[in-house]
């Protein structure tokens, strides 16, 4: 693998400083190209570690959690689209394939069997550590909105934070009881969704409950005089006959 690969002086300039420290794995057969690699990503701020060959580099890649990973295709033991074949199933680290050979197929190949992203020999190392910034950039967004997805719920200025148990009202933090709390997550994750006293009754209460289905009443009414604001209207709203809820 003859190839030409070039940094730039100025690389340090924007080096991590101000980050928490994320791992890199190389899996490269050329010691010279790996070892620059490393240098580079080193002198950016991420720690990294080097295996020569697709065996160990599986091995790696399996027993330790790393947040991208360097493939080389054309590697001994194992080459890089079996490595992704057989990561794929088990992990979800991101992985950029590094291949000398430029054909649609390989890279096609490549991304088929797992590699998020890929990057042809001789490549600018600028290039590349741009390509792990954007990766590591997407998966920290994806990330985000998927926690942000699973653990928060809102309506209107409300804000329920489902992992703590928290809920606001703008920036005010309301105190509320188990009960007052899991009835306001049930209406507020059902929006426009009438909800019958028997539905309440079962789903915070239990079906096997002995409680009278008056008791939604009396809590509907704790739950407004604590996250209602005097003189608007209220955030639940009664429909007669049948229960409750919270239109948008």
């Amino acid at each position: 693998m003859a190839c030409c690969y070039y940094s730039n002086e100025t690389l340090g300039e924007n080096s991590m400083e101000n980050k928490d420290k994320q791992r890199i794995l190389i899996i490269e057969d050329e010691k010279n190209l790996a070892r620059f690699i490393e240098l580079e990503l080193k002198h950016e701020g991420y720690e990294t570690e080097i295996c020569y060959n697709g065996r160990t580099g599986l091995e790696a890649a399996m027993n330790q959690d790393w947040d991208v990973i360097l493939l080389d295709l054309m590697l001994p033991e194992l080459n890089g689209i079996e490595v992704c074949r057989r990561l794929r199933p088990v992990k979800d680290t991101p992985i950029i394939i590094m291949t000398a050979r430029d054909s649609v197929i390989d890279r096609v190949s490549g991304l088929d069997h797992g590699a998020d992203d890929y990057i042809v020999k001789p490549f600018a190392i600028e290039e590349l550590l741009a390509r792990v910034r954007a990766l590591l950039r997407r998966i920290d967004i994806e990330e985000e909105q998927r926690k942000v997805k699973q653990t928060t719920v809102t309506y209107r200025d409300l804000t329920i934070e489902k992992e703590n148990r928290v809920v606001r009202r703008g920036d005010e933090h309301i105190e509320l009881t188990k009960r007052e709390y899991e009835l306001l997550l049930i209406l507020m994750e059902n929006i426009n969704v009438v909800l019958s006293r028997d539905v309440l009754l079962n789903k915070v209460w239990g079906y096997k409950t002995e409680v009278e289905t008056n008791v939604v009443d009396v809590y509907i009414r704790y739950l407004r005089n604590k996250i209602d604001v005097a003189g608007q209207e209220s955030y639940i709203q009664t429909v007669r006959g049948t229960g409750y809820v919270m239109r948008s």
